[in-house]
């Protein structure tokens, strides 16, 4: 059966909004990785330092669920959001096939 709009006739398909478009997604920033031993995350402690696998000025990756969407780097938003932490993309993937 064909899709009709308001008048009638067939739905231009470009017209069509794909409503799960509109559903929010989280997305997961990772800044790095640390793999201490048992015995080190069991004496972890408040002002404990635990070091990851990348410097600061390394970009971070943005994924939905296990799968890698882009790459940015970390910034600090001025004014009204100053403090609020952003990632600037600087890598995305192509995101047209599905995720």
């Amino acid at each position: 059966m064909a899709d009709t709009g308001s008048t009638g006739g067939p739905r231009d398909p470009a017209s069509f909004i794909n409503p799960f478009t509109q559903v929010p997604i989280e997305i997961t920033i990772s800044v790095g990785k640390a793999r201490p031993l048992v015995k080190d995350l069991l004496r972890l402690r408040p002002d404990a330092v635990l070091q990851l696998d990348r410097r600061v000025d390394d970009p971070v990756e943005l994924f939905v669920g296990d799968k890698l969407i882009a790459r940015g780097v970390l910034q600090e938003l001025d004014g009204d959001q100053e403090g609020q932490l952003a990632v600037r993309l600087t890598e995305v993937a192509d995101l047209r096939n599905g995720l």
